[in-house]
């Protein structure tokens, strides 16, 4: 009776140890303007664009660094002391999974992807990081639940 009561336990606090913690709404935004940035690094490496993607971190340097600050902050309140390297594995991830994309597409990676850049430097002054990031479809490798109570978010797409 005991192992029973033990294997229930054990079953009902499962779910709880590994649920992902929710985003804030301004959270949600620094994961996405996060996904933009590594995906327009990824897309400067792998298509010689590095001079474009310098001036968008110079351009965007203040908002970048006020969304790493978010990012930064969810990882502490939702990990403790484990959100720095939950923080560095989700940066690792992310990227990581980007860069599988530009190799599953090959030659067409930099078609589909080189006027990202393009783009986002011909951006009007004072335009939304942030809002437009959100409009896109990037890859994004967890789950992100929105904790006003929605369904959880899984951003994965791929271009």
């Amino acid at each position: 009776m005991r192992l029973l009561v033990l294997l229930a336990a054990g079953t009902l606090a499962a779910p709880l140890a590994f649920a992902e913690p929710c985003t804030r709404p301004a959270e949600r935004a620094a994961f996405d303007v996060a996904s933009l940035k590594s995906q327009l690094m990824v897309t400067a490496l792998a298509c010689d664009q590095r001079d474009k993607y310098n001036d968008f971190v110079i351009r965007f340097r203040r908002e970048l660094m006020q969304q790493e600050h978010a990012l930064r902050a969810y990882f502490s309140r939702s990990f403790g002391s484990r959100g720095q390297q939950q923080h560095d594995d989700y940066i690792t991830l992310l990227a990581n999974a980007q860069s599988e994309a530009g190799v599953h597409d090959g030659t067409l990676f930099c078609q589909r992807n080189a006027a990202l850049l393009d783009e986002v430097l011909a951006l009007p002054e004072g335009a939304s990081l942030p809002g437009y990031a959100a409009a896109k479809a990037l890859s994004q490798p967890i789950d992100l639940n929105d904790c006003r109570g929605g369904p959880p978010t899984q951003l994965a797409h791929n271009r």
